[in-house]
């Protein structure tokens, strides 16, 4: 039988490997299905989202009209630690897919190497005849050579059955999930920041609450000690002003501190020692944003954390095909080509040349399970991942009615809490003129600051948390991020 040519033998395995490379064993991934309900039941009355929405935008602070709370955003996605961490891991899991990909192609190395070889090779004897007879002459004999051998080298191992290319394919999802990861984390520590600074205006405008009304509980403290020296009012009266008056100092001093925490906080945030940021008091002047609403379903595209866990059962899923695959024989492909001289000047001639080609074939055929036990575990760790992503949609589901929930329920509650501030603030006027004619006492006056002040305080932290809780709807609803920005490769 005739020898086929050396060049169509491995042009036929080149095609044969270029061909079965199509194939790719394992479950190919399809996105877990969920429930998504039509709509969200507290979204009663709320406007679609419109293009137009600062709320629903990726700049969605903007929406609360405040210029420090926007420079102190953007200074977050710059020089916070936490999302740089974050994001150094997302660019190590994307080198890792380059890294994967090298393997759907061949290895070439380049070799050179010089032997210079000395052999003894003992000794030698030769006989001769001269005047008085024959002699024998003693010689020692060695030998000296030198090899130069420039090699080169290729080895391949095509992928047969997909197990590159799904493991490829597992850190490209891999990468997207820690890119959303890395999204999430974003939209976490701006949100984190949004609150932080409401409190700590909301510390600001308390402060001058309880700066207006410490002034006002001094004037009645002097009023009542004037009264008393007068003989017109009992000394309990006066203890109970000073009593009022310092409760209400300890109160401010108690509001300094949780002020300084919040300040602290921000500064972590934005990546600078708590020594190196300064907030001067502000006015409360942060706005109510006008919220859009989306559909359940419109979350699986706009949540980060959602992208995250959905990416990441897409990479176990692929994972399962790797461990299929090694039930399959594994195939490479050698060659190697040089020269080989004792000299330099003839070492390139063809008549040095060498070449060798070859492949190979192995295949499992006993391991006491070890496959079989490998593709359950991976099966059953594309099972957690389902679950954790179906888990984290309903989770996304629950944030968004919780939020609009609380939103509706302190629009409420702030209408009644003004009236009541309005009433109990007219009260503390009322009830101090009164004391002031004589026909009230001060036990009295007490009791209406009090409330007073109890009232205003309530109206500012119920608008502070319909602030906060804009915050947090904006985040449940994604804050304008969507799939769109997953890296494609």
């Amino acid at each position: 039988m005739p020898r086929t040519p050396f060049r169509t033998r491995v042009t036929a395995a080149v095609l044969l490997a270029s061909t079965a490379g199509g194939c790719m064993v394992g479950p190919n991934y399809h996105r877990p299905s969920v429930t998504a309900p039509p709509a969200f039941k507290e979204a009663k009355g709320w406007a679609p989202a419109q293009p137009s929405d600062a709320a629903d935008k990726k700049d969605w602070w903007t929406a609360f009209g405040d210029p420090t709370l926007n420079e102190l955003e953007a200074r977050v996605n710059v020089s916070n630690q936490t999302l740089a961490a974050d994001e150094a891991a997302y660019r190590a899991a994307h080198a890792i897919v380059a890294e994967d990909r090298a393997a759907l192609f061949p290895t070439a190395t380049v070799g050179a190497s010089g032997d210079r070889t000395f052999t003894g090779g003992g000794a030698s004897s030769s006989k001769f005849a001269n005047a008085t007879g024959t002699s024998t002459r003693t010689t020692a004999t060695s030998t000296t050579s030198i090899l130069y051998e420039p090699t080169l080298g290729a080895s391949w191992a095509p992928d047969l059955w997909g197990s590159v290319r799904r493991t490829i394919n597992s850190a490209k999802a891999t990468a997207q999930s820690d890119a959303a990861l890395l999204a999430n984390a974003r939209l976490s520590m701006q949100t984190e920041l949004a609150s932080d600074y409401i409190l700590l205006r909301q510390y600001d405008q308390e402060t001058r609450l309880y700066d207006a009304e410490v002034a006002a509980y001094t004037r009645s403290l002097e009023v009542t000690q004037n009264k008393y020296r007068a003989g017109n009012a009992a000394q309990s009266d006066v203890l109970t002003a000073e009593t009022e008056l310092q409760t209400i100092e300890a109160s401010y001093q108690d509001l300094v501190r949780l002020r300084a925490l919040m300040e602290h906080a921000i500064a972590v945030l934005v990546g600078v020692a708590p020594a190196d940021l300064t907030l001067p008091p502000g006015d409360w002047n942060l706005k109510l944003p006008q919220i859009p609403t989306v559909l359940p379903s419109a979350l699986l595209q706009r949540r980060p954390d959602i992208a995250e866990s959905e990416r990441a059962a897409a990479s176990a899923s692929e994972l399962i095909g790797v461990q299929v695959a090694a039930y399959y024989p594994t195939i490479a492909l050698t060659a190697t080509a040089g020269f080989e001289s004792n000299a330099l000047s003839n070492l390139f001639g063809l008549s040095n040349a060498f070449w060798s080609i070859g492949g190979s074939a192995t295949e499992t055929v006993f391991d006491a399970g070890l496959r079989g036990a490998r593709v359950r575990q991976f099966r059953a760790q594309y099972d957690e991942a389902v679950a954790n992503y179906r888990e984290t949609v309903l989770a996304a589901f629950q944030g968004v009615e919780d939020n609009l929930a609380a939103q509706r329920v302190y629009g409420g509650e702030q209408e009644k809490l003004q009236a009541a501030a309005a009433a109990a603030t007219l009260n503390q006027t009322l009830t101090l003129n009164e004391y002031n004619a004589g026909t009230v006492d001060f036990t009295t006056v007490a009791t209406a600051q009090v409330a007073a002040v109890q009232a205003q305080v309530a109206e500012l932290q119920i608008e502070a948390s319909r602030l906060a809780t804009a915050v947090s709807l904006i985040e449940a609803l994604g804050g304008g991020w969507t799939t769109t920005e997953l890296p494609k490769s």
